[in-house]
């Protein structure tokens, strides 16, 4: 290894892998002459596992970035346009009249929680004629009930009347950024199983060994790990402890199946919809074609049967025997350093928390951007960045384990012991412990979330504690929010915005078909 850092050989491909690559040859000018080199050499025999089917909306600003066309993505990776996910059940266990459901969608209309906080104003209306919190504070929710697309096809790309993101085919996307990186981006591929890890006397890494005839060897400045639950460098090779979680996230295991729609004029839910189980809770993304549909549960608290029987029950009329349901294990947790020496980990290799709020890819973006932000081109900058990325993705991590968690532990559900186990004090984290007691007395504000890069804001957390009704009693402290009318000319202004959303914008798959035919025009 020089001095210098001009070449990064990225292991592994999938979402995580040439996702990185995209974001790091983009930004770090690999194909000009002093730009740094990307290599991404992807094993032919191992198939890629698709990690989930939601994204989050900086996966938007990361394709456009990358130069990305919004109409050949849709078209490409089956994709369809998500505002939130829906929660079914997790409050209380469904009666047989209604089920219990809330929002939480991607984006209010026209103001932030952070600029004024209308979650006080809400808790001091009538309980029993106040509208949910979740269609109360913003417009999105009542877009989703109806089925509408966050835009028109007359938009540009990327353009949106509401904020968005997508469901997408994992598998189909990895194979649409791989032809990008190549063609556009001035990646080299090698496709060929890594056989080796090479440290030298400073146990840097200094090339890999691979079975490829013609490239036996490839040295490299810097090495990014995405070989999936493999994790050739950062556990075989450097053998970097693991944080596991299964005492606060219990699920361990996921049944997933593809289910085609009936009919070609079948709705397209513009939401994930995530109904809740015995023992865990069922996934349902709708894309162009099917619906991915799957379990996550504990094995712990249900067998694989049972699993598979609440699967079928829920997808019900549209389920037949000739459909596949695969088995995967979730291996729950975290390596407890992510870069090491001159090495990242990202994706699956470096950790995983399950698939509830989608946050997968949008870690491996948000890792892929940090690391071209702050890459050290030279050897001695290393060590600085690797203290600032592991305190950064450390706590990331750590708050996307609370925040999950949040779903389980504040639900009113004890029809289970996986639900009773769930709420139980002692499987919270002592960081969320804190915040669930202190928010008792009054709502979440900007000042309980000190730092600027947790993954879950002080809205995502406002929608979970509201609509799981989380009970924070406000009433001695009723006078410390003056601002009545104001808050009502917002909640106002909110139903206003709703029923012109409503009345303007298509439905989804009106959308996507449109897309299909036309595309978006070009920004």
């Amino acid at each position: 290894m020089t001095s210098e850092n001009n070449h990064i050989l990225i292991i592994g491909g999938g979402t995580a892998g040439w996702l990185s690559a995209a974001i790091l040859a983009k930004s770090l000018n690999s194909k000009t002459k002093d730009g740094v080199k990307i290599t991404l050499v992807e094993s032919p025999d191992i198939p890629i596992l698709g990690v989930g089917e939601g994204t989050w909306p900086n996966l938007r600003s990361t394709l456009r970035k990358i130069g990305v066309s919004e109409t050949d993505f849709i078209r490409e990776c089956d994709a369809t346009f998500k505002q939130g996910a829906e929660f079914v059940n997790w409050t209380t266990t469904s009666s047989e009249k209604k089920q219990a459901s809330y929002y939480h969608p991607l984006s209010t209309v026209s103001h932030s929680s952070y600029d004024f906080n209308l979650a006080p104003y809400w808790l001091m209306q009538d309980k029993d004629t106040r509208k949910t919190y979740d269609r109360a504070v913003a417009s999105q929710a009542r877009l989703c009930d109806a089925g509408k697309a966050p835009k028109q096809i007359v938009m540009a790309e990327y353009s949106a009347a509401q904020e968005y993101a997508y469901h997408l085919n994992a598998n189909k996307f990895a194979d649409f950024l791989k032809r990008h990186c190549i063609n556009n981006l001035g990646v080299n591929f090698v496709s060929a199983n890594v056989t080796n890890v090479i440290l030298d006397d400073d146990e840097f890494i200094s090339l890999v060994e691979t079975d490829h005839k013609e490239e036996q060897t490839i040295a490299a400045d810097f090495f990014i790990d995405c070989s999936g639950a493999r994790g050739l460098i950062i556990k075989q090779t450097y053998h970097i402890d693991w944080q596991d979680i299964s005492d606060v996230i219990f699920n361990d295991t996921a049944l997933a199946v593809q289910v085609p729609y009936k009919s070609n004029q079948q709705a397209i839910n513009t939401h994930t919809i995530a109904t809740a189980q015995t023992a865990g809770w069922i996934w349902d993304i709708g894309l162009q074609e099917r619906r991915g549909v799957g379990h996550v549960y504990s094995s712990k608290y249900i067998d694989e049967s049972q699993a598979k029987q609440q699967l079928i029950d829920y997808i019900g009329d549209d389920y037949s025997a000739d459909l596949t349901i695969r088995k995967i294990k979730l291996n729950h947790g975290y390596h407890k350093k992510f870069w090491h020496k001159n090495s990242v980990a990202i994706g699956m290799s470096a950790g995983f928390v399950e698939p509830l709020e989608a946050s997968a890819i949008y870690l491996f973006d948000a890792a892929a951007n940090m690391i071209a932000a702050q890459f050290p081109r030279k050897r001695s900058q290393m060590l600085y960045v690797e203290e600032k990325f592991n305190q950064h993705f450390t706590m990331r991590m750590e708050r996307t384990v609370e925040f999950i968690k949040l779903h389980y532990c504040v639900s009113q559900r004890r029809d289970s012991q996986y639900w009773i186990d769930n709420c139980d004090s002692k499987s919270i984290p002592k960081h969320l412990a804190a915040r669930l007691d202190f928010w008792k007395t009054q709502p979440p504000t900007k000042y309980d979330f000190d730092n600027a890069w947790e993954p879950f804001n002080l809205d995502s957390y406002l929608y979970v504690l509201y609509g799981m009704n989380f009970n924070t009693d406000i009433a001695y402290n009723a006078s410390s929010y003056p601002d009545v009318a104001k808050a009502q000319e917002m909640f106002n202004r909110i139903d206003g915005a709703s029923s012109m959303l409503i009345e303007k914008l298509p439905e989804q798959r009106q959308l996507i078909e449109q897309v299909l035919q036309y595309g978006f025009n070009k920004v």
